[in-house]
This record gives structure tokens, sequence and C-alpha cells, in this order.
């Protein structure tokens, strides 16, 4: 025991004590390609068993943002990992990739173990979710730049793409349909807003509301980032998809832009898709503007796909196979920006 260390705030022992807790979790994420085992300098992967011709990495970094505050709430760890590999995995699968591997790092102002190992557990679940491998990752305790209970998780990926099949937008164009695809909640993005309306009105994490149904608010705020890797490789798989936005921060407006090209906007269909219960109860109780709501968070819909019309009565059908809510919510135009209609 380094007592000296101890004496600053660090537990050398209970870092060790992570690492085998652990060790099952990451041994469960293994993947074709994975090398080595936890404890190395660093995460191997193997990409030339893969068979890719023109191998093109795609790679994606992210963290949780403040949802980490209602985890903290709740005293629920298990799901937050899910959502740190949910924002990397689906940012590098908007450009047509396969996340191959992911590494994480938690800083923590106490290790304490337990805790570890859920927030851990719950990155595993997303890379198996994702079909990538936990490679490796980083537990720093840093007593005094956190509070005892509080701690930040990010994460980084690199996914591969063949060349000839790198969705770049290029083949985007006017009269593309969007499908879009489900999103499971708020996902990890708009948190502070959640958080300001949650405590201006007094909300009870641990109370159930009329649109939260069976489950708390806080539960329901809590509910994973939904990760779209073998869904949307499932279309990939058959279909020549134009464009692929995945809505995060900024909601409708940041994002669907960003698969356009100049001269190029979209116009949404209101009522093409339900738009989830819990953006209903943010928009009431914290009276933010409906048209405004579309420019914070994903209302529903967590990944949009830009693709041929005649396409995508197919899409929607792999989807729907998949267990995925899918529709078509709106078309590519030659105006600008997001519209409404």
């Amino acid at each position: 025991m380094a007592k000296s260390y101890e004496a600053s705030g660090v537990n050398l022992e209970a870092g060790y004590e992570v690492v085998s807790r652990i060790k099952k979790h990451v041994a469960s994420t293994v993947r074709p390609g994975s090398m080595g085992n936890i404890g190395a300098f660093g995460g191997m992967f193997d990409l030339g068993s893969l068979g890719y011709e023109h191998p093109i990495l795609v790679s994606g970094t992210d963290g949780v943002g403040t949802k980490l505050k209602i985890a903290f709430a709740m005293d629920k760890h298990d799901t937050i990992g899910i959502d740190a590999v949910a924002m990397c995995v689906n940012d590098v699968l908007a450009q047509g990739a396969r996340p191959l591997i992911f590494l994480d790092y938690v800083a923590v102002g106490k290790n304490h173990p337990a805790v570890v190992e859920a927030i851990v557990s719950g990155v595993a679940e997303g890379c198996r979710q994702a079909d990538c491998a936990l490679v490796g990752g980083e537990t720093a305790e840093m007593p005094g730049m956190y509070a005892p209970d509080d701690y930040d998780i990010a994460g980084f990926t690199v996914g591969a793409v063949e060349k000839s099949k790198l969705i770049d937008c290029s083949k985007v164009s006017e009269g593309d349909l969007l499908v879009g695809i489900a999103s499971s909640g708020v996902h990890s993005n708009g948190f502070s807003l959640v958080r300001k309306i949650v405590a201006d009105n007094g909300l009870d994490l641990n109370s159930k509301y009329e649109e939260t149904g069976d489950r708390t608010l806080g539960e329901m705020l809590l509910t994973p980032t939904k990760i779209y890797v073998r869904q949307v490789h499932k279309v990939l798989d058959e279909i020549d998809v134009h464009g692929i936005a995945h809505i995060t921060g900024g909601g409708f407006d940041e994002n669907i832009p960003r698969i356009l090209k100049d001269g190029q906007g979209v116009e949404i269909t209101l009522g093409s898709w339900e738009i989830l219960p819990v953006f209903r109860l943010l928009e009431k109780y914290g009276k933010v503007p409906s048209r405004e709501m579309f420019n914070i968070f994903n209302m529903g819909i967590g990944m949009v796909l830009a693709v041929n019309p005649e396409d995508a009565p197919r899409v929607i059908e792999i989807l729907t196979e998949c267990g995925e809510k899918a529709s078509v919510i709106g078309r590519v135009t030659s105006g600008n920006g997001v519209t409404l209609k």
C-alpha cells in the first residue's frame, strides 16, 4: 500500500480492484481482430484479418454530458456507459463504417470499485450491441478535481469502411426521401436544459408523471441512447444509402444539414412519426416553443437515412424486420435549411 499516495486521496488498491472487476466485462466484447488483453499499455486490433481491400478508418470521440447528473441523483450507473459508446459509434456509422474498437476514460473523485464496475459493464454492453471490442481504457482518480461521488466518462472509437462504400454525402440529391429511425428517448444531448426544467418546476426524478407511464421520470431520462450499428448495416448491405445523419446536439436543424450539399435543404413532415412522451413533458413544463424543440432535441428520431425514393419502402421493411420503428419523415429539397411542414 502506497501510504503517502493514499493520504493525498488516491487509493491504488481500489484501482487494482477495479481492474480485477472489469476483466470479465472487457472479455465479453472480444470480436474477430481482437488482440492482446487488458493491462497492456496499448490496445491492439488486427485490421488485416477482416479482409478489407482499401479500408478507410473513421474515428469518433464523445462524452455523455450532464446526463451524468441524472445518474448521480438516481444512483444508477450501469447504463451511462452504453450512452458513451452510442455517442461515438453512431457517429462513425454515419460515414458507413463498422466500429471495430472502443476505449473509455473514466475520471473519478474517489475510486468506488463497484461504481466503476457498473459504469464499465455499461460500456461493455454498448460494445456488444455495436459489435466492437473494448480494447483499453483508463480510470483516473482525481481528488480535488471531482467531488468524491462524482465522475466523468468519455469514449473513443475507430471503425473501418471500404473506400468504395464510404458515405460522404456526395450522392444526396433533391428528391431523396428521408427515412427516420426512432430514438429511445432524449439520448445524451440537451440535458443542461432538461435538468433546468426539472429544477425550475420542482419535478421529482423518483416520481411518475402522465408522460412517464409506469416508469419514474429519472428512469425515463436515463433510458440509454440507442445504438443503430447492426440495423443500419443490414440496410447498407442491400441499399445504396446516400447520406446518414445522427441526430444529436442541435437536433434536426444542426444535424440533418450536415449531409447536404450547398443549395440543398430538407422538408420534414410533422405527424409522420411518434414524438415521444418525454418531449411533450419537456415542452410543457419548460414552456419551450415547439419549433425550438427541434433545434435542441431529437424529438423521437435518432438517425436519418437519405435514399432514392424507390428504395425507401425496402429500407423501412429491413429496419422493421430488425425491430425498429422507421418511416419516411421528409425529403431533400432545393431550398435551404430545415422546414417543418
